[in-house]
């Protein structure tokens, strides 16, 4: 039987909110070769508390300036990379959207945009990201602003 070594990673990202004309809209970062849409998130900087680290994933990856709101949860999955078995937990964020554009953004992404949240859930590629997403909206209350 083959052993792999287990390590385990952290992450923190979030759910950046704005209303527009009323609708909550959610900004998603992606990969076009991969027809991919996700949240932005990242690894912890050496000494960066998860807040720290999710407010400069956001930036970095959406080029968006952003305020914390609160913590929405953790998530976690295992996945195989170079021989190990990682576990990987992620923290999200919830996060309002107070400057920047997506201009501004790194090149780890190749795509960031706005999308109403029944668009966003629709076009998300993760589960249980999406599942993040909902409950980020319950939070804010879906209604019209």
């Amino acid at each position: 039987m083959q052993r792999f070594r287990t390590l385990a990673a952290v992450s923190a990202g979030g759910v950046v909110t704005r209303w527009l004309d009323g609708r909550l809209q959610v900004a998603l970062v992606g990969d076009s070769r991969r027809d991919a849409w996700y949240l932005p998130k990242g690894g912890l900087a050496e000494g960066e508390t998860v807040e720290q680290a999710a407010l400069r994933e956001v930036r970095e990856e959406t080029g968006l300036d952003v305020r914390l709101l609160r913590p929405i949860r953790e998530i976690e999955y295992w996945f195989f990379v170079k021989g190990a078995r990682v576990h990987k937990r992620v923290h999200y964020f919830l996060m309002e959207a107070v400057g920047g554009d997506f201009s501004r953004r790194d090149w780890e992404n190749d795509r960031a945009s706005w999308f109403d949240l029944d668009e966003a859930l629709r076009v998300m590629t993760y589960e249980n990201e999406a599942e993040v997403v909902r409950e980020a909206a319950a939070m804010l209350g879906k209604g019209d602003r």
